[in-house]
């Protein structure tokens, strides 16, 4: 934790990639990077470190045992490349002192690459949700990670499951919704999706990512209301994601003027998520200094 209480989370990997020249168009998505080269996602989180980051998120968000087989690789390739993403960040964390490497879990839909993720309606049985993570969560466990940074998590069918997860596997997780105003994407009261992880001993933290940074402020308020827990933000630019072209739209509304309000209600990692840069991570860790 810095002198503050309070961690900076880094931006978005994606765009950070795209930036360096990237096409990401594929369903791997950041995670072909780590077959092709896991050097240029070694790059990117040392601009973040170097930013002022103190928390590097890992390349796995959309990287699966499944989708890495249906891209042509056997299960032990596959296996191998999600232990690759922790290892990765940590080499990195390593050049620099008082920094964490979480281990990014995204929803189920974030591997679909249909944009399901912002709806959370799969049609899947928690049986099976909980067939599809714990392997994931094991392999990056395994490599050790400081944390896990479970993320955009749209529904709380899904974050009832991966918070039962959490709880076996015994490392230290936040957990984050994302949001639709004051209701998770899925269309339930945040209320009840912060309760889900209030009585989780390995969710230390809670809170809200990937969403419009106007809506943050009351959705960590109830998530402190209702957990007592460190508060989570990292919303996105504010622009929206068109899923069937692969596209941003709008202009960014990230105002570090909202940030202040965030950590007053209890935030203690903030950072950002979609389209939010080195350059805006910066800005971030000195108003937050």
């Amino acid at each position: 934790m810095s002198e503050t209480g309070r961690m900076i989370i880094d931006g978005g990997l994606s765009n950070a990639l795209e930036a360096r020249g990237h096409d990401l168009s594929s369903e791997l998505w950041t995670a072909e990077l780590l077959r092709d080269q896991p050097q240029e996602i070694a790059a990117v989180h040392r601009a973040y470190f170097e930013a002022g980051a103190e928390v590097a998120t890992t390349a796995s968000y959309q990287a699966s045992v499944s989708g890495f087989e249906q891209a042509g690789m056997t299960t032990a390739e596959a296996e191998a490349l999600i232990r690759l993403s922790v290892a990765i960040a940590r080499d990195v964390r390593d050049e620099g002192p008082g920094r964490l490497v979480a281990a990014s879990v995204g929803p189920y839909g974030a591997v679909l690459a249909d944009g399901s993720e912002y709806t959370g309606r799969y049609g899947l049985t928690a049986t099976q949700l909980y067939d599809f993570h714990r392997p994931r969560l094991e392999l990056l466990a395994s490599e050790e990670p400081d944390l896990f940074a479970v993320e955009t998590i749209p529904d709380i069918d899904e974050a009832t499951v991966l918070a039962g997860l959490l709880d076996e596997i015994g490392i230290p997780a936040w957990l984050s919704y994302t949001i639709d105003g004051e209701q998770t994407r899925a269309g339930q009261p945040l209320s009840d999706a912060f309760a889900v992880v209030a009585g989780t001993d390995a969710v230390i933290a809670t809170g809200v990512n990937c969403c419009a940074p106007a809506d943050v402020l009351a959705a960590v308020r109830t998530a402190h209301d209702v957990t007592g827990k460190p508060g989570v933000a990292y919303p996105n630019s504010g622009q929206v994601w068109d899923s069937a072209t692969h596209t941003w739209h709008g202009d960014s509304s990230y105002d570090l003027s909202l940030v202040p309000g965030w950590l007053d209600a209890g935030v203690t990692y903030v950072g950002g998520c979609c389209r939010i840069g080195p350059d805006d991570i910066a800005a971030l860790a000195a108003s937050v200094a």
